[in-house]
């Protein structure tokens, strides 16, 4: 089966999928997608979480996630765990509080000790 943008969804899109796609792949995609290096440097902002949050992807990429971008996720239930678990996929509610009014989400953290970059998945 070929995958596609079309066919993946916020459950079933992979690591390897993510790194694959092109960055226009990822804008297509109906959840936001950050992807970030070990340092948490963002790498990856797609169209999708820039207009979800209303930041533009060029005050974004380049920055700590954690520190500059997310500071509420900067916390053990999210941060904490890419530092703890080198094997990482799981989904699970959350409240983005940062520069809005509480908003609840789906977060889904993705990691894998073989791909050096991670993920976070935003599902509104």
């Amino acid at each position: 089966m070929i995958v596609s943008p079309s066919n993946l969804d916020f459950e079933t899109v992979g690591l390897h999928d993510l790194e694959t796609m092109s960055a226009q792949e990822r804008d297509a995609l109906p959840f936001g997608v950050v992807g970030f290096a070990a340092d948490t440097i963002v790498q990856v902002y797609n169209a999708t979480e820039a207009r979800m949050s209303g930041l533009d992807p060029a005050t974004v990429v380049g920055v700590p996630f954690f520190d500059a971008v997310a500071q509420c996720m900067n916390n053990f239930m999210v941060a904490q765990r890419f530092e703890d678990e080198p094997e990482l996929d799981d989904v699970f509610p959350y409240v983005l509080t940062l520069r809005m009014r509480p908003t609840k989400v789906r977060l889904r953290l993705l990691a894998a000790a073989e791909i050096p970059r991670r993920y976070v998945l935003i599902e509104r």
